[in-house]
């Protein structure tokens, strides 16, 4: 038994590398940037403290050679958070404009009325532009 067993694992040992060096192998990212967030569907605006609500936010992607990177969830006070989404560009061949959904587990842990402000663009003169959502506590 342990003869088969320290024959094969060269064997698995050789085969897994080879599995880890195909999941590179494609298309490159080229980059990561901010996406504007065009719409934000919260199920229920008022909640339990200490329960998870999952918050879902839309975007639209090139097809193909976009998709969702990851947020910044950040806390700009105790009961504000500004959402940032952010979007991955590959070399591959973009396709056409599709709207996505991606989403934040909200778990408050104190009582309060929450502000979420996520990220809608910007204005001509630079500034940004949020989407305002409010989310009770009790």
């Amino acid at each position: 038994m342990k003869k088969i067993l320290l024959f094969s694992l060269p064997i698995i040992l050789t085969f897994s590398v080879m599995s880890c060096n195909d999941r590179f192998e494609g298309d490159e990212i080229l980059n990561t940037e901010a996406l504007k967030i065009d719409s934000v569907k919260i199920a229920q605006d008022t909640m339990d403290v200490l329960t998870t609500q999952t918050i879902k936010t839309y975007s639209n992607y090139t097809a193909k050679c976009e998709g969702f990177y990851g947020y910044d969830y950040l806390h700009t006070s105790e009961f504000e958070r500004k959402v940032i989404s952010y979007k991955f560009k590959t070399t591959a061949a973009c396709g056409d404009l599709v709207t996505k959904s991606s989403q934040i587990n909200f778990n408050p842990q104190k009582i309060g009325t929450y502000l979420f402000k996520f990220y809608n663009g910007q204005d001509s003169a630079g500034q940004n532009i949020y989407i305002q959502k409010n989310i009770v506590v009790r």
